[in-house]
């Protein structure tokens, strides 16, 4: 080897050195020195990388209840049992958090949550039973019967599953069956690191999912006296007092949380919304949800701390007449699909005529907007959002139905 080519390699060799040891300098510290937790806590070595890379997540942990209370970062990212591992520039970390790291600390919440129908029936709402374990099926239907075992929703196949995971499961993953054996993304309603009561309070919160003409509580709420009076005072509501010591002092107007899960006034605070809804309303023919009495005494426990009890037993009075009302009326329309389908004019199959969109629209969209109405407080949406177009929609179908047996040379 001639004393050039030694050379070249001399200085290519000195050269990768030098190198190598400017990009070891220039690493973060938290690449370096390996961590134990105490020192985790003390000196936010976390922070330090990410402050550069996602200010914002800093930001808001460092806002948050978490922070005051001493939990760090390796206390919700550690993994929880049955979760994947990753490395983490040292650290070992849950690849993919879950409600099983919230539930190391909040194991009553999860056990309420796991209750409601936020939990599996909401994944089951799309997906059926798919994803679910048959111990897992069981459990919620002891709570919610009928809302877990079942088949997909007949829309998933037509509509494609791009579609879906874009639209429906962002929503109905918060009763997703995660691979660590629990179900739930708590950070559907809470966010990732700002733990805020006051975001979990606020009716826009709820709104990422209940709005909509199959679901239209946000804006029944919008428009409702409770609505307009939170929009007009909200910034006199202490939204972020503590849910153990929660008074009306401090929620004098309600949002969702106040009359579904809040503690107002030493009741008890719930993650289960069910435990005080007395109506299966979203259902296509409503009926009596198994805790029907319980969740009428616990519902209006809520209303009495602003309302009269005469007011209370009205309002309930009117709202029981519509849902009755509401089935009788999406009951003529059933008659008429079933007939169709009894005589062989309509097939089986889901969504193969424009009268099965008719009826879906009429009972789910319609049907469902009528009940809300009255319960929340939105004459606009019981009647033309509501009962209007549930009249519109039955000639709408009788006329439809007449046309396919004509069609079929029945009469």
């Amino acid at each position: 080897m001639s004393f050039r080519s030694v050379f070249i390699a001399v200085v290519a060799a000195f050269a990768l050195i030098v190198a190598a040891f400017l990009i070891n300098r220039a690493r973060p510290r938290v690449e370096t020195e390996q961590p134990t937790a105490d020192f985790v806590r003390a000196s936010g070595k976390c922070a330090e990388c990410h402050a550069r890379l996602q200010y914002s997540v800093v930001h808001e942990y460092e806002m948050s209840a978490h922070a005051k209370k001493g939990v760090n970062c390796l206390d919700c990212h550690q993994p929880a049992a049955g979760q994947e591992k990753m490395d983490h520039h040292g650290f070992t970390i849950s690849k993919h958090l879950t409600a099983g790291n919230c539930r190391s600390c909040h194991e009553g919440i999860y056990q309420e949550f796991l209750r409601s129908r936020h939990a599996a029936p909401s994944w089951a709402a799309v997906f059926g039973a798919a994803g679910l374990t048959k111990e897992q099926v069981a459990f919620s239907e002891q709570f919610q019967p009928g809302g877990t075992n079942r088949a997909p929703n007949p829309l998933v196949t037509p509509e494609g599953h791009p579609a879906v995971n874009s639209g429906c499961e962002q929503c109905h993953a918060v009763g997703k069956p995660n691979d660590d054996g629990t179900i739930g993304t708590c950070t559907q309603c809470h966010s990732r690191h700002t733990s805020s009561v006051e975001l979990a309070r606020l009716p826009t919160t709820c709104a990422q999912c209940h709005m909509g003409p199959d679901h239209s509580q946000i804006e029944i709420y919008s428009e409702s006296k409770h609505g307009i009076m939170f929009a007009a005072q909200r910034n006199l509501l202490k939204l972020d007092a503590d849910p153990r010591t929660l008074t009306t002092r401090d929620m004098f107007v309600p949002t969702c949380a106040t009359c579904h899960m809040s503690g107002i006034n030493g009741l008890k605070v719930t993650h289960n919304p069910s435990d005080r809804l007395s109506w299966y309303l979203a259902d296509k023919i409503t009926t009596r949800r198994p805790n029907y009495q319980q969740a009428v005494i616990n519902m209006k426990q809520v209303c009495t701390q602003c309302h009269t009890q005469g007011l209370i037993d009205r309002v309930y009075t009117q709202a029981d007449a519509i849902v009755a009302q509401t089935n009788d009326k999406v009951k003529v329309a059933q008659d008429i699909m079933d007939g169709l389908h009894k005589d062989g004019t309509l097939s089986s199959a889901a969504f193969t005529q424009p009268i099965d969109f008719t009826f879906f629209n009429l009972w789910h969209y319609d049907g469902r907007t009528s009940k809300h109405g009255v319960f929340m407080g939105g004459a606009d949406f019981v009647q033309w959002h509501g009962n209007y177009e549930l009249f519109a929609k039955t000639v709408e179908l009788k006329h439809q139905a007449d046309a396919l047996r004509k069609e079929h040379g029945r009469k």
